[in-house]
């Protein structure tokens, strides 16, 4: 029996596919609608990420505007800071204990870099738009094929 992560990674990479040869936008990277639907009973933790991606871009932004950043350096920097900011909150919501503020997660630990990466090439709105939609098209794949696991 396939377990509910392969099975959502896997109807995510199917839905990101179909999403990029129908509209010609990419769903912030091939695992990323995957993940996020896995994530959807916990909106905050989708917030928190979507946030740590345009964080991602910008700092990266920022940084390309001293430093010559592109290709491949472009694309492991954008991981790489997301990694450290996904780290960071990760250290707050340890620091903090309990509390409102310590349900902050972060949804894997590459996924705030690949959405950063995506929002450069193709743009803020493009990008969430079409992350947004093919994961609740996963999600609600999810519930047709697994049912009330998914709620556990």
């Amino acid at each position: 029996m396939i377990g509910l992560p392969e099975l959502s990674i896997g109807l995510g990479l199917a839905v990101g596919l179909l999403f990029t040869e129908l509209f010609g936008l990419a769903a912030g990277g091939m695992v990323v609608p995957g993940y996020v639907a896995l994530s959807m009973n916990e909106p905050l933790s989708v917030v928190v990420t979507l946030g740590l991606g345009l964080a991602t871009f910008l700092v990266v932004r920022m940084i390309a505007t001293v430093t010559i950043v592109y290709g491949r350096r472009r694309t492991v920097l954008m991981i790489l800071v997301g990694f450290l900011l996904g780290a960071a909150v990760r250290s707050f919501q340890g620091a903090v204990g309990s509390g409102p503020l310590a349900e902050l997660h972060v949804i894997g630990y590459i996924i705030p870099g690949l959405i950063a990466i995506w929002i450069d090439r193709q743009g803020l709105l493009e990008t969430l738009t079409a992350l947004l939609t093919a994961a609740v098209t996963v999600r609600l794949m999810l519930i047709l094929f697994v049912g009330a696991e998914l709620l556990k």
